[in-house]
């Protein structure tokens, strides 16, 4: 293999398809990232560790055809390192010669008969803006759950139904729900996939500046999704079981709401929250005009502040983790802040609406459990 690529061009594509490495590959191969570089002048550079793939196809001036596969790592590290000149790239024995300027490197490499071969990318079942995933995967992605022991709860449920596509997470403690509308490549189209929301928070990352997403999901039960846009193809294995049906828990009707700037309650939960040991929560009392935030207690440290909020229904006081409600409150992406609740040990809903005196018009839920207050 011989040919030269650009500096940008080479670590934007290393960067991105290193971003599928495994932390601790289970066989020394899958540490690698496979280039193939072609007669067309392209090179593919592709990475899988059985269970997500990445790959992405860039211009090169190839020279000599052929596929080497080096640690994917290093040649991250190397690739953002190098100077702003064109990079060669020479298949020497055992080795890959890089060579950029007056920089030089040379990597091992490892035996690509045993790499595995990637999946394809199932037919493409619609296409979705770039922008609005990108926005929607990181409101809902606030509220999975990290805790591996429980591999449902870390993952996306996406919900497909003719143009509307519905993304929920949850971790227990919180739920987070928003709806947008899609371009299917049939009008009838109805699937559920769980996808796991490490993986989706990258792909949306990665891709939702590029205009439009082909999302693929493989008929038949098959348990992959794939994502493409730009010359740049993702997959991943969808994850096994059966999610809780969460949608029960929003509650049919709220009689009490309050309104409050998004931005002003943002802050006065983070001041207030500051005196608030591991796990204490924040405690919120809405009365009319008035939402009084107060955090510690006893002989700890103690905070309070009050802010102006609107308020339609009973007075009502009502505690949270004050993570939780400010997780939400960043995923809104609105000026105003509804809370809606029922009664105080019931769990309240946050919407967004950009006008005080609006309605809801974002598409987002977000559902949190309150913290019981001792006596």
């Amino acid at each position: 293999m011989e040919l030269q690529v650009e500096r940008d061009v080479l670590a934007d594509a290393v960067a991105w398809a290193a971003r599928a490495l495994p932390a601790r590959p289970p066989v020394p191969v899958l540490a690698g990232v496979l280039m193939e570089a072609s007669d067309e002048g392209t090179l593919t550079l592709s990475t899988f560790d059985y269970e997500v793939s990445a790959r992405v196809e860039v211009p090169a001036d190839v020279r000599t055809a052929g596929t080497v596969l080096v640690s994917g790592r290093l040649l991250a590290d190397i690739s953002r390192s190098l100077p702003g000149r064109p990079v060669s790239m020479v298949t020497e024995g055992s080795k890959v010669t890089v060579t950029c300027g007056s920089s030089r490197f040379s990597l091992l490499t490892m035996p690509v008969e045993e790499y595995p071969s990637l999946p394809g990318l199932p037919e493409s079942s619609g296409t979705l803006p770039g922008d609005a995933f990108t926005e929607a995967v990181g409101q809902v992605t606030v509220a999975a759950s990290r805790d591996e022991t429980l591999p449902i709860l870390t993952g996306v449920r996406m919900e497909i139904e003719g143009d509307r596509l519905s993304l929920l997470a949850t971790d227990r403690y919180r739920l987070a729900v928003r709806e947008l509308r899609w371009n299917p490549a049939s009008p009838d189209m109805e699937a559920v996939a769980l996808v796991r929301a490490r993986t989706l928070s990258e792909v949306a990352r990665s891709l939702g500046a590029t205009g439009s997403i082909t999302m693929a999901l493989a008929d038949g039960g098959s348990d992959l999704i794939g994502f493409q846009a730009a010359g740049r193809h993702a997959t991943s294995l969808l994850v096994d079981g059966e999610y809780p049906k969460v949608r029960s828990l929003f509650p049919a009707e709220s009689p009490t709401h309050a309104v409050v700037s998004t931005a002003a309650l943002t802050e006065a939960v983070k001041r207030v929250a500051l005196v608030a040991e591991r796990n204490t929560p924040v405690r919120l009392r809405f009365t009319d005009g008035v939402l009084s935030l107060e955090a510690g207690q006893g002989d700890d440290a103690q905070a309070s502040e009050a802010l102006e909020a609107t308020l339609v229904g009973e007075e009502i006081s009502i505690a949270f983790n004050p993570q939780f409600l400010l997780d939400g409150l960043g995923a809104l992406g609105a000026a105003w802040a509804r809370l809606s609740f029922t009664q105080p040990t019931r769990p309240a809903v946050i919407t967004g609406q950009d006008e005080q005196d609006g309605e809801d018009d974002t598409g987002y839920r977000y559902l949190l459990m309150p913290v019981r207050l001792a006596g």
